[in-house]
């Protein structure tokens, strides 16, 4: 066994032992397994948040676009903190309604909203097909992350098995109290090795951050400016668009929400977080260093670029560290991700068929239920094929068409009815589906507009689908719900 593996499994548990010790003196009902009992501080709450959205793909996808795309990758530190700046006024709002009624999933929120149980089954249908790929997109990159750093001496499906057994345990025995001990350790190691490689890579093979731009300029003069088509600037812009949209719509992201013991924790974290996420310019930084240093990477492979340079330039030790940060931003989201889905798959589907089911059993079925998700996901991670960022590209698509009828709910003068509200999001739905298996452009669509309307993101389309949808079935079933209501 070398000393890579031996840091990396280390790493691993610390972090279980940290999940089980979050738990003492606790009793884990399903209030305190998904919402840690409503009173996390500030540093915790953020710590939750940034767990959930610097995760493998920050760590491998993010260098992976900056390796195969160039300019594009740039996307990520745009939506990320124009996301940041929405949550002072959103997240307060959620914050106030789910303590007032003793929410503990994002379904919760619409059931409570719309009146509607099976709209809540509904939410809670496309929280559970849009999490499965992103807990996929943990484990892959887990299984890419220790499979590199161990230099072979555990295969990929390995692994993802480890992974996937390892985060089973952690998310029945310690629900969302581990996951936050565990960020804590976790961003602490991830900021120190993101930092120390996006600096250090540039300036040993470069000589600076300058003359490796030139470098790479002089080499492939059209990496480092946006394309005329593909990733292009209208496909920039409508991708941020529809990830800001989209960024608290993740039911993880919604129900950490939750945690807080006031509204003040998440104006704090508005004003931080941003500095945050300059973090990934580094993680861009090393991407870039990889494109003339381990040249030829193709497909999948781009996501190898960050482990393939660290792999060629570190003594082993160092690398066992890399390998252990990127462990650990693999299973607090993929926690997060289990732990949400579990519950959303317990709490708001089987107990809406099952209402005379006590709060007892819904939660002994929730962690029941984390097995079946994990295998689920090792399924498709073993058995699918894509890069981390496609991936995770599609699961906005699909968890951005809640967005509409969310916002619309938390305005006083809400029109929106649940038969709307549902029609919306299904068409919505129905239409990301379409586009992506049809390959259908909205330029197909519409013959007459310019041809850059072909790289508009194809969530976009669904979204303004989704909302006429939406606002026409809510006029026209008005009449009948008040009639119905009288």
């Amino acid at each position: 066994m070398n000393i890579a593996l031996i840091i990396i499994l280390g790493f691993l548990l610390l972090a279980v032992f940290l999940g089980i010790r979050a738990t003492k003196g606790k009793e884990m009902d399903l209030e305190q397994w998904t919402v840690g009992g409503r009173g996390f501080s500030s540093i915790f709450v953020f710590l939750l948040m940034a767990g959930e959205i610097y995760t493998t793909f920050s760590f491998l996808g993010g260098s992976g676009w900056a390796y195969g795309k160039g300019a594009p990758a740039l996307y990520v530190l745009m939506y990320i903190c124009l996301s940041y700046v929405t949550s002072y006024w959103l997240l307060p709002a959620i914050w106030r309604y789910a303590k007032e009624h003793r929410l503990v999933s994002q379904s919760d929120f619409f059931v409570k909203k719309y009146n509607s149980p099976y709209l809540g089954v509904l939410v809670a249908l496309v929280g559970v097909i849009g999490m499965i790929p992103v807990i996929v997109v943990q484990l892959k990159g887990l299984g890419i992350i220790v499979s590199q750093a161990s230099y072979g001496a555990v295969s990929m499906q390995a692994a993802v098995w480890m992974g996937a057994i390892a985060l089973t345990i952690y998310v029945m025995l310690s629900g969302v109290h581990g996951s936050a001990w565990t960020a804590f350790i976790k961003d602490i190691v991830m900021v120190v090795v993101i930092c120390f490689l996006g600096i250090y890579l540039p300036l040993h093979y470069y000589g600076g951050f300058q003359p490796m731009f030139e470098a790479v300029h002089a080499a492939n003069p059209g990496l480092l400016k946006f394309p005329d088509e593909g990733n292009s600037v209208t496909w920039v812009i409508s991708t941020v668009l529809l990830l800001v949209l989209g960024f608290y719509m993740w039911p993880q992201v919604f129900s950490s929400t939750y945690t807080a013991k006031n509204e003040r924790v998440f104006r704090k974290n508005a004003i931080i977080s941003p500095l945050y996420t300059l973090m990934l310019v580094f993680v861009v930084f090393v991407g870039t260093a990889a494109i003339l240093t381990v040249p030829g990477l193709e497909g999948e492979d781009v996501d190898l670029a960050l482990l393939r340079l660290s792999l060629d330039t570190f003594d082993p030790w160092v690398v066992g560290v890399i390998g252990g940060a990127g462990l650990l931003t693999a299973l607090v989201p993929g926690s997060l991700l289990m732990m949400s889905t579990s519950t959303l798959l317990a709490k708001n589907i089987f107990h809406v068929f099952a209402p005379k089911s006590s709060e007892q059993t819904v939660g002994k079925l929730a962690r029941l239920l984390v097995p079946f998700v994990a295998l689920v996901a090792v399924y498709f991670t073993l058995h699918g094929g894509t890069t981390l960022s496609n991936i995770i590209l599609m699961g906005y698509s699909l968890m951005t068409q809640l967005a509409p009828s969310l916002l619309f709910s938390l305005w006083k003068g809400n029109f929106i009815n649940k038969y709307g509200a549902g029609a919306g999001i299904i068409a919505g739905l129905a239409t990301v589906a379409y586009i992506t298996t049809s390959h259908m452009t909205l330029a197909d669509l519409f013959t007459f507009l310019p041809a850059t309307w072909n790289d508009v993101n194809t969530g976009i389309i669904a979204l303004v689908i989704n909302c006429i949808v939406m606002i026409a079935v809510s006029l026209a079933t008005r009449k009948s719900q008040r009639a119905a209501a009288a």
